[in-house]
């Protein structure tokens, strides 16, 4: 990985990267960069690698299963001895890691209103799946405020509204009925170890590869 491709990964990750790591640690990164930046503008790609060295040590604070410390883990530093990083790609970096992380309580409403777009069945068509007294167990119902119960379409066999059994299961190991918006989350969200959206890959991987894949994360948790 050269020092190009460390600043574009902390740039595609700034987010969570200001909020893994410490603020000793954070005030290292900033002053590590600015030193980095330094360097690139001296032309001195020794000085460079040595803040590489210190960026890498700095970053593996970071948590084990967070996207940077995944990928520090899986290359070497490979700056040849001219390797410099652009000055834009720096100020890019030192611009965005000084930015305040955005607010939770945003980012909560905008994954929810990700999952509320999904295709879904609503309590008012069929309020014998989505909320009714006899709805089948193990469903995930959201509620939408301005548009009540929303069951996602994934849930159900193609073209009907009979609950896919795997699904039922899954969702009872992800305790949709405790958190409904974490288990969409799973099913509608991308996930590496399957290589794709859990929802899209209902009758494409076999079931037991899917209950595998929620039973592994919940055994994380």
């Amino acid at each position: 990985m050269t020092s190009e491709e460390l600043l574009r990964l902390l740039e595609n990750h700034w987010t969570t990267v200001i909020t893994g790591l410490d603020d000793d640690d954070l005030d290292l990164l900033s002053r590590t960069l600015r030193e980095m930046k330094e360097e690139t503008a001296a032309g001195n790609p020794p000085g460079v690698a040595r803040a590489v060295r210190r960026l890498r040590r700095t970053l593996s604070a970071l948590p084990p299963d967070h996207p940077v410390a995944e990928a520090l883990g899986g290359h070497r530093y490979a700056g040849g001895p001219r390797e410099l990083p652009s000055l834009a790609t720096m100020d890019a970096v030192l611009q965005v890691l000084g930015t305040p992380p955005p607010d939770p309580a945003e980012l909560l409403r905008a994954a929810r209103r990700r999952l509320l777009a999904a295709p879904a069945l609503t309590a008012d068509e069929h309020p014998e799946l989505c909320g009714g007294p006899d709805t089948p167990a193990g469903l995930i119902r959201l509620r939408d405020p301005e548009r009540g119960i929303r069951c996602p379409g994934f849930q159900f066999r193609t073209g009907t509204v009979e609950p896919l059994p795997v699904v039922r299961r899954i969702n009872a190991l992800l305790r949709a009925d405790q958190d409904p918006w974490g288990a969409a989350d799973w099913w509608l969200g991308g996930n590496r170890w399957l290589g794709g959206v859990p929802a899209d890959l209902l009758g494409v991987l076999p079931d037991e590869q899917l209950e595998r894949a929620a039973a592994e994360l919940v055994g994380a948790l």
